[in-house]
């Protein structure tokens, strides 16, 4: 069983306040190292462990020449300790701080002179008992002692007035946060200032000075206790700051055992290397948190900035759909007028002026094509594409009527328009005509578009469970890279303004129908130049009843 004797409590204090005290300054500095208030706390805690190293280390020699400055040092410290102290909480717990002129012409000169005096004789003269390693030597005061008491005290008691003050001041956690601290620093200074002053100085009881590091703990743990309780810092922070902690007490404890000097300075070589790398560590863990923070915010942003892009996109839908329905009123009309004409209701037109008429109409239609395009799709954004079902759709009489439609552009252009007709029957659908017309008629338009020689084959066919609609080309033919883009919204190939000035709305709009009838739309093709065939099947069994349907379109393209 281990026996720890009295005479090592002081080294046992000096250690933990190093841990302690060290962690937290670093870890408060780290967490907002551009804050006044936390480069404050840091030299606070530098100061702290500075005047406890010296205060031990000066009772652990035997040389009155070096008791006598270690002495002198340890109140030299003790005077910044002060300073930084009062400083501490007259910028707590700002982030910026402007110091008033007197602070910078008055304050700091009188620090620093007082802290230069206590170097000198004027504060300990000598040493009046020299005692052994391990024990307190009794310093012989000066004249000036009482100038550095009251300068201390002075310090101290102003900078717990200044936490007092800000404490009535504030409210809710951050109160609670400020009473915390404030009991804290009630404890550690009364101790020091009674133990480490009033009684050596005035009663020369010098027994209580090694325990000088002790007095700081209850300002250490009441401040971490606020960090902790009140969420100051990352919780991952604060576990690695208390794991870094015990880590640097426990090796602490592997020195106090040593049995031989070599074995306890190698071991406390160690403790400075835990207390080095838990800091790196720390750090490294605070980072890791600001970067987490930052994305997060970054998330919120992103999710802000999606929800005003689809604020954006609903209008720029409904703008489409309101200036669709103007634009498309003058066509329709054009429309029916060219229609008679070209049915000589007005009387025989032939000719060249026929031929005109012909290209105007053409021209027209594709007009008309576009637009109940860009409707359909502004529908299809908005979740409002209407579907009217019927039970007797014949699919085969419904792509033989659209061909002889489209035949005189396919003459036109010299090409070969042809129907294979079903070489057996067909079922009858359920389906949308409407909608599967418009389908159709973009398959084979966009065929005759892009082929400019040979033929354009339409042919529909029954299998066990499906109806098939082909439509083969001779024309331009499509790249692998294509055929994936070929249903996009606004898929199209890099060189199909040669063959067209459509936008790439047919096919994705086919899509969206095919898809709605529970059927499958795609394209093949051997490659460039080589013609492409484009398929859709539609169930025979669709488990659609005949009915009026507006399907909620938004929810499937989010998915996709």
């Amino acid at each position: 069983m281990i026996n720890l004797q009295i005479q090592n409590l002081d080294l046992i204090s000096v250690g933990v306040a190093i841990a302690a005290i060290g962690i937290l300054g670093v870890v408060v500095y780290l967490n907002n190292h551009k804050s006044i208030t936390n480069k404050t706390f840091l030299l606070f805690a530098f100061v702290t462990i500075a005047y406890g190293v010296i205060n031990y280390i000066s009772y652990q020699v035997s040389s009155s020449e070096i008791t006598i400055w270690l002495l002198r040092l340890t109140i030299f410290s003790a005077v910044w300790h002060a300073f930084s102290f009062f400083q501490l909480f007259y910028v707590f717990p700002d982030e910026q701080k402007v110091f008033p002129p007197k602070y910078k012409s008055v304050l700091v000169p009188v620090v620093f002179i007082v802290s230069l005096l206590t170097l000198t004789p004027f504060v300990f003269s000598n040493i009046a008992t020299l005692g052994d390693s391990g024990q307190v030597s009794r310093a012989e005061p000066g004249p000036a002692i009482a100038i550095f008491g009251l300068t201390v005290t002075i310090l101290v008691i102003g900078g717990v007035f200044n936490l007092f003050r800000k404490t009535i001041k504030s409210n809710g956690v951050q109160r609670n946060q400020f009473i915390l601290v404030l009991i804290g620093t009630l404890i550690t200074f009364s101790c020091i200032i009674v133990f480490n002053f009033i009684l050596p100085v005035v009663f020369e009881e010098l027994n209580f000075i090694p325990l000088a590091p002790v007095f700081f703990l209850p300002f250490i743990i009441l401040t971490s206790y606020a960090i902790v309780k009140y969420r100051l810092l990352n919780v991952k922070v604060i576990a690695t700051e208390i794991l870094t902690f015990f880590l640097a007490v426990g090796v602490l404890f592997e020195v106090l055992i040593s049995r031989d000097i070599g074995t306890a300075i190698f071991r406390f070589l160690i403790f400075c290397l835990v207390l080095v790398f838990g800091l790196m560590l720390i750090r490294s863990v605070i980072k890791e948190v600001k970067q987490r923070e930052l994305l997060q915010v970054l998330t919120r942003k992103l999710e802000t900035a999606n929800k005003q892009l689809k604020i954006l996109d609903q209008a720029r839908a409904e703008f489409i759909t309101m200036a669709s329905h103007q634009l498309r009123t003058p066509p329709s009309g054009i429309k029916w007028y060219l229609a008679a004409l070209l049915n000589d209701e007005f009387g025989k037109v032939s000719g060249e002026l026929r031929d005109s008429l012909v290209k105007i109409n053409v021209t027209n239609n594709a007009q008309i094509s576009l637009i109940d395009a860009l409707l359909n799709v502004s529908r299809i954004e908005r979740g409002k594409l209407e579907f009217v079902f019927e039970g007797d759709g014949d699919l085969a009489a419904m792509t033989e009527f659209t061909v002889e439609q489209l035949s005189p552009i396919a003459k036109d252009k010299g090409l070969e328009l042809t129907f294979r007709k079903p070489t057996g029957p067909i079922p009858k659908l359920t389906i949308d005509k409407e909608k599967l017309r418009q389908v159709i008629n973009n398959m084979i338009d966009n065929a005759i578009k892009y082929t400019r020689k040979g033929q354009v084959e339409v042919s529909v066919e029954a299998t066990d469970k499906d109806v098939i609609l082909k439509v083969k080309d001779t024309g331009k033919g499509m790249k692998d890279k294509e055929l994936e883009n070929t249903f996009a919204k606004y898929g199209r190939g890099k060189d199909s303004i040669k063959y067209s000035a459509g936008l790439g709305l047919g096919m994705y709009l086919g899509k969206v129908i095919v898809e709605q009838h529970n059927g499958k739309i795609w394209a093949e093709s051997p490659g460039a130049n080589q013609g492409s065939t484009f398929f859709f099947s539609i169930p025979i069994n669709n488990k659609i009843k005949p009915t009026s349907l507006i399907f909620d379109l938004t929810k499937n393209q989010d998915a996709k």
